[in-house]
């Protein structure tokens, strides 16, 4: 996707013409949340198959192998599709990582809760049809729309079976650290001893939940904010660099496009004319 943002809104009309297109378990650069109002969905991720009936929200993360299949139920269907790049809601993408892990599928009740998620959804849909839309309102649109996610599974699930494992609550507290000391040039055993384990131990967890080491982890938060500043503001390439913890602008620009595949330059010229079409 060459997009921070888009919004999809699926219909009845759609579900025959998805079912008739080649549909394989995939992988994708971006995030993605679908919200259920009407009809059913069957969800391959995880390695196992989930069929939900609406209301429901499902999360995936970037880089999970998973498979949609859109379906009428009651001879109808109503979705929205919300997918975004990671540095869209820096603040938010990583716990994100966290909380949906093992958990992407969340059946939701019926009722004022849900329907103010769906006029959030219909809210940004109506900011994404402007001839030049606010990313900004739209930013905090999908952040509430999280929340309220997040707040009405707490009401219906209670809080022991929403404790998750020894593991995952590590790498929970790891990526709440990590949100607090990103922008230092730390390294694995500065997480390790705040976590009060090895370095070791702390990369074996990191390797299970997202398939990358604590250092892969770090690097990519910093590549998610430089980014989101490249993006939303006008400082210099070098002061970006500098508050991520990168002395050196080359440094800096050589990390940035051995992950991104462009220079922060590119990057940022990039999402100007997206912006701006």
């Amino acid at each position: 996707m060459n997009q921070l943002f888009q919004i999809l809104h699926l219909r009845t009309e759609d579900v025959e013409r998805l079912a008739a297109q080649p549909n394989k378990p995939h992988q994708h650069d971006y995030e993605e949340l679908i919200i259920g109002v009407a009809g059913q969905l069957e969800h391959f991720i995880d390695f196992k198959t989930t069929v939900l009936e609406a209301p429901f929200a499902s999360f995936v993360t970037k880089g999970k192998t998973h498979r949609v299949q859109p379906g009428a139920l009651g001879g109808a269907c109503n979705m929205w599709v919300l997918r975004f790049k990671s540095e869209f809601i820096p603040e938010t993408t990583f716990q994100l990582y966290a909380n949906y892990h093992d958990h992407a599928n969340i059946s939701l009740a019926a009722g004022a809760c849900f329907r103010r998620q769906v006029v959030l959804c219909e809210l940004i849909d109506g900011e994404m049809q402007q001839p030049v839309p606010d990313l900004g309102i739209v930013r905090h649109l999908l952040s509430a729309l999280f929340t309220m996610i997040e707040s009405e599974r707490r009401k219906q699930v209670p809080e022991e079976q929403l404790r998750q494992s020894t593991q995952n609550t590590t790498f929970k507290n790891f990526l709440a650290i990590l949100e607090d000391y990103f922008r230092r040039p730390e390294g694995v055993e500065f997480y390790a001893e705040k976590l009060f384990m090895s370095a070791r131990n702390l990369n074996l967890i990191c390797q299970h939940i997202l398939q990358k080491s604590v250092s892969e982890i770090i690097e990519t938060r910093k590549l998610i904010e430089a980014k989101n500043l490249l993006a939303t503001t006008d400082l210099p390439v070098s002061e970006i660099g500098f508050e991520l913890g990168y002395n050196e602008k080359a440094y800096f620009t050589n990390v940035f496009k051995k992950k991104s595949g462009q220079t922060p330059t590119e990057f940022r010229e990039e999402m100007r004319r997206l912006v701006n079409r």
